[in-house]
């Protein structure tokens, strides 16, 4: 929780817990769940080649510099807390920013005025600017310390302010003229009075038709140049107008050829999905219409053969009808204690199949469910070991008690088993063999027990076996 102290141009803003908008400060606590920080009201200077035209369409540089910074009141501050204070002051966004709002009113008043009066009315033109653009400065907490309007420049191409000078220039020149040639005439006044007075007038009216004559080539020129100027701007704007409508006809065009693709394959997967529901519709009606065609020829031969059945029965009843009475309601009887077994065997059939699709429906449904509740029980474990596999298994393979039955398996596995175990040593001990002799003497003392260990655990010599004949004993063999 620190303790912060701005220094003398410096604000703290501090905003979180406890504070609705924001909190303005020049020192104070800042406690947990607050943000604070520091910003500079110092002002800073900007400068800017403005590109504007006046009422005539002239073109013109206006080189200005403004001193801005943060206006020291708390309506103001807070503003300026809000949307500039977390930028750089010198930085690209703060500058663009001054730079488009006095771009904008500048232009904005130029073109309401002659070249002349932004000329000659340079203070009333710097303050119309200073004023327009404080305006809008003030919706950001900023003011507008001082403001320098420099020299109107040209532009690159337009001469409007040099051709301005020569004319000033050219008019001080013939003035000059005159002033001499008013000064000579004085000096002269005696004996050369009708002398100077004719030079006098011949200058005057020369000096005259040159002033008329510069101003008549002046003006010529200049609205020489201003034809130009409108006729380039207007050419410009009917291209731009041109583009512009070329632009929107391409998209127009993009948009209506989209919707009409659109609209075609819709309409085809429409036609496929009836062709598809009208050959599914044609299909159904076959299948009712071969249905009712079979069922139609079995009633009909079912029919048949009943009225056939129907008339050789009469005529043998007709024919035996005193001899066969009796055997023919025995028949009768027998035919139809026949048919209600074979009523009776149909509908247990037929109760048995439908017992055993339910069985077999229900067995599935819970298979689908026993495995549905295993997945989700999987799903369940493996987030609570987070993804970890095999710490899943070993808990699975001991909450299923998968060790124990394994420990009981091979318990029961070695269960009365008697393993036999014997023991029986070789050495040197006792023996009076030595050297080099005695591993081979190792190997037959060795060779006894191992034979009754095998005996006793594999029963190999428990049977009594012949002897083969070609099989003799050491005493025969050397008999």
């Amino acid at each position: 929780m620190p303790y912060l102290i701005a220094k003398p141009s410096e604000y703290i803003v501090i905003t979180g817990r406890g504070i609705d908008d924001v909190k303005l400060a020049k020192k104070g606590w800042v406690y947990p769940l607050q943000s604070s920080w520091k910003f500079d009201i110092s002002p800073m200077n900007y400068t800017f080649d403005v590109q504007a035209m006046s009422i005539e369409k002239l073109p013109f540089t206006l080189p200005a510099v403004f001193t801005i910074g943060p206006r020291d009141d708390e309506e103001s501050l807070t503003k300026y807390a809000k949307l500039i204070a977390t930028h750089d002051m010198s930085g690209r966004h703060v500058t663009e920013l001054l730079k488009g709002i006095i771009e904008g009113e500048t232009r904005v008043l130029a073109a309401g005025m002659t070249m002349e009066e932004v000329f000659k009315g340079a203070e009333y033109f710097k303050q119309e600017v200073f004023d327009k653009v404080q305006v809008e400065l003030d919706q950001f907490g900023l003011n507008i310390y001082n403001a320098n309007i420099k020299q109107l420049v040209d532009i690159p191409g337009q001469e409007y302010f040099s051709y301005l000078g020569q004319k000033t220039q050219h008019e001080a020149a013939n003035q000059a003229k005159v002033d001499v040639a008013e000064a000579k005439y004085k000096g002269d006044k005696g004996a050369k009075e009708r002398e100077g007075l004719t030079l006098r007038n011949a200058a005057r009216v020369n000096a005259e038709t040159k002033i008329f004559s510069k101003a008549q080539s002046a003006a010529a020129r200049q609205q020489e140049f201003k034809m130009d100027a409108e006729t380039k701007v207007f050419e410009n704007k009917r291209a731009a107008e041109v583009a512009e409508a070329n632009a929107d006809l391409a998209q127009r065009q993009a948009e209506w050829t989209k919707q009409a693709k659109l609209a075609q394959i819709e309409s085809e997967k429409k036609s496929a999905i009836r062709d598809a529901e009208m050959n599914m519709l044609l299909e159904q009606k076959k299948a009712l219409a071969e249905t009712e065609r079979l069922r139609g020829q079995d009633v009909a031969k079912a029919t048949v053969n009943y009225e056939v059945s129907v008339q050789a029965a009469n005529a043998a009843l007709y024919k035996e009808q005193k001899q066969a009475d009796a055997q023919l309601y025995k028949r009768q009887t027998q035919a139809e204690g026949l048919r209600k077994e074979a009523d009776a065997h149909l509908y247990r059939q037929n109760k048995e199949s439908d017992a055993l699709l339910y069985a077999k429906e229900k067995e599935a449904e819970g298979i689908q469910l026993m495995a549905q509740a295993q997945a989700d029980y999987v799903r369940s474990m493996m987030a609570a070991f987070n993804g970890n596999l095999h710490g899943f298994h070993d808990y699975m393979m001991v909450d299923r008690k998968v060790y124990q039955e394994m420990g009981q398996i091979n318990a029961d596995a070695i269960q009365g088993l008697q393993p036999k175990v014997s023991v029986w040593t070789t050495g040197s001990k006792g023996s009076s063999v030595e050297g080099s002799a005695q591993p081979i003497a190792d190997i037959y003392m060795m060779i006894p027990p191992l034979l009754d260990t095998i005996r006793e655990q594999t029963d190999v010599y428990s049977q009594p076996r012949s002897r083969p004949s070609y099989v003799v004993s050491a005493p025969e063999r050397w008999s």
